[in-house]
C-alpha cells in the first residue's frame, strides 16, 4: 500500500492537472463561441448566394460548366482538414482513418496521381506517415481562417480540374452539428453534380413558405451568370469546410477537456479516500502498540 505522503503527492499532481484541463475547457469554449459567430455572420451570404444558383437549376435552362464537366478518374486531389494541435479526442485520430481508407480505394492509380492538399499540421504528419507528398502547407488556414486564404486554395483546386490536372476533388473534413455532434465528411468537390443541386433546391422549395421565381430574363446570358457564379459557390464552400472543421476542433477539444476535468474530480475523490484510510490505518496501528506496550 502507498504510504501518506505519495498518496499526498498524487493527489497535488492531478489537482494542478485539473487546473490545467479546466482552463484549456474555458479557452476552447471562447474560441468556440467565436467561431460559432463566424458561421452565423457566414450563413446569410451563403444561403442567398445558393437561393439564386438553385433558382437558375429549378428552371428548364440547360447549364454546362467547365466545373460540371465528368471524365473517367485517372487522377485525384484530396483536401484534408485537421487541427494544428493535439487534446481534441479523437478528432484528428478520426480524419487520419478516413483518410487511409480514401487512399485505399484510389490505390490503383498510383501514389504519383494522387494529389494531398492538408489543412493543418496532424494532416501533413498523417500525409508524410502515409509517404505521400503533400501539395503545400495550409497550417495558417486553420490558425485564422480567412476567406481570402481560402479563395486562393479553391482558385488552385478549380484551376487544376479546368485545365484536366486532376478528374475529381474531395474533401474530407469535420462538420460541426452542435455542441456535441461533430460529422466527420467525405464530399465530392469537383465536378459539381447539379442534378443534385436541383434535388436540394426542390427539397428546400418544399419546405419553404415562399418557393422560387423561375420567371428570369437573363442578361447577357444564362452561361455567363452561371459562368460567375459557380465559381462563387466554389470559394465559398471552401470557406465554410474551414469554418466548419475549426468549430468542430473547438468543440471536441471542449468535450475533451471536460470529461479530463470530470475524471480528474473522480480520481481526487477516490485518492483522498484511500489518503483518509491509510491515516486511519496508521493511527489504528500506532495505538495497538501504544496499548500493547502499557499492557507489559
Amino acid at each position: 500500500m502507498a504510504s501518506l505522503k505519495e498518496v499526498k503527492n498524487r493527489i497535488n499532481s492531478v489537482k494542478s492537472t485539473r487546473q490545467i484541463t479546466s482552463a484549456m475547457k474555458m479557452v476552447a469554449s471562447a474560441k468556440l463561441h467565436k467561431a460559432q459567430g463566424r458561421i452565423a455572420s457566414m450563413l446569410p451570404y451563403q444561403q442567398k448566394l445558393n437561393e439564386i444558383l438553385t433558382n437558375f437549376l429549378q428552371t428548364e435552362m440547360s447549364v454546362e460548366s467547365k466545373y460540371t464537366a465528368q471524365r473517367e478518374v485517372s487522377r485525384v486531389a484530396l483536401v484534408v482538414c485537421t487541427s494544428n494541435s493535439s487534446l481534441c479526442g479523437a478528432y484528428n485520430s478520426n480524419v487520419a482513418r478516413l483518410l487511409e481508407k480514401t487512399l485505399a480505394e484510389y490505390q490503383s492509380l498510383g501514389k504519383e496521381n494522387i494529389l494531398l492538399y492538408p489543412v493543418g499540421k496532424k494532416a501533413e504528419e498523417a500525409v508524410a506517415r502515409l509517404g505521400y507528398a503533400k501539395q503545400g502547407s495550409f497550417q495558417k488556414l486553420v490558425d485564422k481562417p480567412a476567406y481570402v486564404d481560402a479563395y486562393q486554395l479553391a482558385q488552385e483546386l478549380m484551376q487544376s480540374f479546368a485545365e484536366q490536372k486532376v478528374d475529381r476533388v474531395e474533401l474530407i473534413y469535420h462538420h460541426f452539428k452542435s455542441m456535441g455532434a461533430q460529422v466527420l465528411m467525405r464530399e465530392n468537390y469537383l465536378p459539381i453534380d447539379l442534378s443534385k443541386m436541383a434535388g436540394e433546391a426542390s427539397a428546400t422549395q418544399g419546405k419553404s413558405s415562399r418557393g422560387f421565381n423561375n420567371d428570369y430574363i437573363v442578361e447577357p446570358s444564362v452561361g455567363t451568370v452561371i459562368s460567375e457564379l459557380l465559381p462563387m459557390v466554389l470559394c465559398q464552400k471552401i470557406y465554410t469546410m474551414l469554418l466548419d472543421s475549426v468549430t468542430s476542433e473547438h468543440a471536441a477539444r471542449m468535450l475533451a477537456m471536460q470529461a479530463a476535468t470530470d475524471n480528474a474530480d473522480d480520481l481526487v475523490q477516490e485518492l483522498t479516500i484511500q489518503y483518509n484510510k491509510t491515516r486511519q490505518q496508521a493511527i489504528t496501528s500506532e495505538l495497538l502498540d501504544i496499548i500493547g506496550g502499557s499492557m507489559k
